[in-house]
């Protein structure tokens, strides 16, 4: 065979390559975007781009005082960090304060009462050793109660050096039903979560977050922790129950954080690990989805 021809056919196989992985990726894109349920990119405000559900960031200044909650952003330590986000603007949070902002629940995520999946991804820029304030802190919560009922959230340690962790806690009276000081240094507590030493946070850096979780409210329950692409921790066999009143659930943001914040999406089932990296490796964030 004449080089011109091996050349012909090497130009060709490129060619049939790049085509299917462009069709691939338009694949995984569609499917991800069909699993989408809440995204906020915080580009234009705090509202999210698109939701499922109420679109409104809210303010409260305690969950107590649910009936007090105003849309919006209202509190002078949080704002819009404009250019400084992983794509475009970000979420900026300077203090730890009183009061806390949350999308609510209801429809921007698929609750079930059996056989619940999803995952929620979205980016942090922070040098937990320096930026954090002592005290535990939680970038995202989800639950209609507090951390140790019903709740899905990421935190970091409360003292220095700080670790990770993935915490998805079922209903308090199932895994504690006789409280005996505080949850948060009872062992049954912590031996339901998954933590990360060191973890590859940095202040010139963006990480990713993903949450991913599947076959909650069964006996088979399982959630996993990613950053960067990478699978950092697992807890399998969760058969504890979690209950929601669903219009009381919210989605928590930067509880006792701070440092930059950006691309909340939420999906409406668990994502595979081709997924979970085209997630983190998207060029223009979860807006390329939606074109």
């Amino acid at each position: 065979m004449k080089t011109t021809q091996i050349k012909q056919l090497m130009y060709i196989g490129v060619l049939f390559f790049l085509l299917l992985t462009s069709c691939k990726t338009d694949t995984t894109n569609a499917d991800l975007k069909s699993a989408l349920t809440l995204y906020a990119s915080f580009d234009k405000g705090v509202s999210a781009d698109f939701a499922l559900g109420d679109k409104n960031l809210y303010t409260v200044p305690s969950r107590k005082a649910r009936d007090s909650a105003q849309i919006g952003l209202h509190k002078p330590d949080i704002s819009i960090a404009k250019e400084k986000g992983r794509y475009g603007d970000a979420l900026l949070f300077t203090e730890r304060s009183r009061g806390n902002i949350y999308y609510p629940s209801e429809k921007n995520i698929a609750y079930s009462i059996s056989n619940w999946s999803g995952a929620v991804s979205f980016w942090l820029k922070l040098d937990p050793a320096t930026d954090l304030e002592p005290g535990y802190c939680d970038p995202i919560q989800i639950t209609d109660v507090s951390y140790n009922d019903a709740a899905i959230w990421v935190d970091f340690t409360k003292e220095n050096p700080r670790d990770f962790r993935l915490g998805v806690i079922g209903d308090r009276e199932v895994w504690n039903p006789n409280p005996q000081g505080p949850d948060n240094e009872n062992p049954i507590f912590n031996k339901q979560l998954a933590a990360v030493k060191n973890p590859p946070f940095g202040k010139d850096n963006w990480t990713h977050i993903l949450i991913n979780f599947s076959n909650l409210n069964t006996k088979e329950g399982k959630a996993s922790l990613y950053m960067n692409g990478e699978l950092k921790g697992t807890r399998e066999s969760i058969t504890d129950p979690f209950t929601w009143d669903v219009g009381l659930s919210n989605i928590y943001l930067g509880l006792g954080y701070i440092g930059l914040m950006d691309e909340l999406s939420i999906y409406n089932r668990d994502l595979s690990d081709t997924e979970i990296n085209a997630l983190y490796t998207l060029e223009n964030g979860v807006h390329t989805l939606l074109k």
